[in-house]
């Protein structure tokens, strides 16, 4: 007789079958905590390691483990070297928390001694939070404070400690950072590009004058004027060299005096033509400037301003960073937040080129930065392939790329940036499920969610919850308290 096999109970997900085995019954999955060796191992002694850093701001929560999830630029960059730069791309829906989680960011960073740089609040969703935080809010617009295009920063104190070799050096940078501002401004009156002999009689005035700078820095009508008036120095860059050729240097120059005079003259010369009226103060906690009073339907305006604000900026970085290397000033780490960078994009007319130039920082410049957007749609609506080629590279070179909700078109242009898995591209959509219309119902299906993405590393999906009191100073939606009850 053939003996029979024996039957091995296997086990299914919630246990075996039969008798006994707890197939039918449901075990809650216990709560998990998380601390250092040091604690854990005195409290229990079943610790496990955890997948997701313990390293930066305490960003939210894992949407599977409940884990804390720490996750800053900077951190990640510095402490744990877990990325090659200090920088992050963050895109997601309208409302759904980019810019709660970039005052996050800001929050914990300021607590550690980073200066964060908010430059062109556009809603404002971050003034509040710097003003509770002591620090320095700069109001940009019509009949309120002014920052001149041309400011490079205090570059004279630099230039008084600095060897020949040095000074020269920084005398090329501030004129190269002028050049790229003025260029993209006159872009944005002419609302088309600016001719190569027109940059260089641009390049020609701006050295004219910062050889003649003394203790103010020049302003758009020195650059006008000195154009104009046609100064040895200028023609020497054209085919006119000579005082009878001057009524040529005129005519050729005709064109750009007129560009410059509607940037003087017109939409944008009451904003911007002038001494910068409250310089940035690095001596504060943190620094936002809110160009809210902006009209939002002025995209030119908009734009200037945005540009403007980035430029002045990082020239302040810059020198910051000077002063700090010859003892002049302390050593400082800075957080840029770029929010709504589509906003001067979109303009197009080769704003591409001047936004990357003045916005281009490396790790060696001790900046994180945070570009954020609606959508990578935004960057691929400019008008020639190599526009588009160069607005991906905002989020090419972005370190971390954090998804919030998005539509499936928008995960199909995630795609061509970093690689997503089919679970992952699975996970961000299903936050964009449609909400339920119970009026009672004031969750928002997705709201706070974030993959985290680096490279080719599974994404890390975190719920980031606010407090509050973050709440109380993130509301871009007070002037409805009213109709909230």
């Amino acid at each position: 007789m053939a003996q029979q096999p024996t039957r091995v109970r296997r086990p299914t997900r919630t246990g075996y079958a039969g008798p006994g085995g707890g197939r039918h019954s449901w075990i809650e999955a216990p709560t998990e905590y998380r601390g250092t060796t040091v604690q854990v191992c005195g409290l229990w002694p079943f610790g496990t390691g955890s997948a997701t850093p313990m390293v930066g701001v305490p960003i939210g929560r894992h949407l599977y483990t409940g884990a804390t999830v720490c996750f800053d630029p900077i951190s990640w960059y510095t402490r744990a070297r877990l990325i090659n730069n200090p920088s992050v791309f963050i895109e997601s829906e309208p409302g759904m928390g980019k810019s709660t989680a970039v005052r996050r960011m800001v929050l914990g960073l300021t607590a550690r001694g980073v200066t964060p740089l908010i430059l062109g609040d556009l809603k404002p969703d971050y003034a509040a939070l710097v003003a509770a935080l002591g620090g320095q809010v700069i109001r940009v617009g019509p009949g309120l404070d002014r920052i001149n295009p041309l400011d490079a920063g205090p570059w004279r104190d630099v230039l008084s400690r600095a060897d020949a070799k040095a000074a020269a050096q920084i005398r090329a940078v501030v004129a190269d950072r002028r050049l790229n501002m003025l260029l993209a401004l006159a872009t944005l009156a002419r609302r088309g590009p600016v001719g190569a002999d027109e940059a260089t009689v641009m390049a020609a005035a701006l050295r004219y004058l910062g050889e003649r700078e003394g203790d103010e820095q020049p302003v758009l009508s020195d650059v006008v004027r000195v154009i104009r008036d046609a100064p040895p120095e200028v023609r020497a860059v054209t085919l006119w060299h000579r005082d009878s050729d001057i009524p040529r240097y005129q005519d050729d120059t005709a064109n750009l005096q007129r560009t410059m005079l509607a940037l003087l003259h017109g939409a944008l010369g009451s904003t911007f033509e002038g001494q910068t009226t409250v310089p940035i103060d690095f001596d504060t906690p943190a620094v936002c400037v809110d160009i809210s009073s902006i009209d939002e339907s002025d995209e030119l305006r908009t734009a200037a301003a945005l540009l403007t604000t980035w430029s002045y900026g990082f020239g302040k970085v810059e020198a910051a960073h000077r002063m700090a290397d010859l003892g002049l000033a302390p050593p400082r780490t800075f957080f840029a937040v770029l929010d709504e960078l589509w906003r001067a994009l979109r303009v197009g007319h080769g704003l591409v080129d001047r936004a990357d130039a003045l916005t281009r920082l490396n790790r060696q410049k001790g900046t994180g930065v945070a570009f954020i957007t609606h959508t990578l749609a935004d960057l691929e609506a400019l008008p020639t392939l190599e526009e588009r080629a160069k607005a991906r590279g905002f989020a090419d070179r972005a370190a971390v790329l954090m998804i919030g909700p998005s539509s499936d078109q928008e995960l199909d242009s995630v795609a061509k940036v970093r690689p997503l898995s089919e679970a992952e591209r699975a996970e961000v959509l299903s936050w964009s499920a449609p909400p339920s219309w119970d009026a009672h119902d004031n969750d928002i299906v997705g709201r706070g969610n974030f993959l985290i993405k680096v490279g080719s590393r599974a994404g890390i999906p975190v719920h980031l919850e606010p407090t509050d009191i973050e709440k109380r100073l993130g509301n871009t939606d007070f002037r409805w308290a009213m109709h909230q009850s």
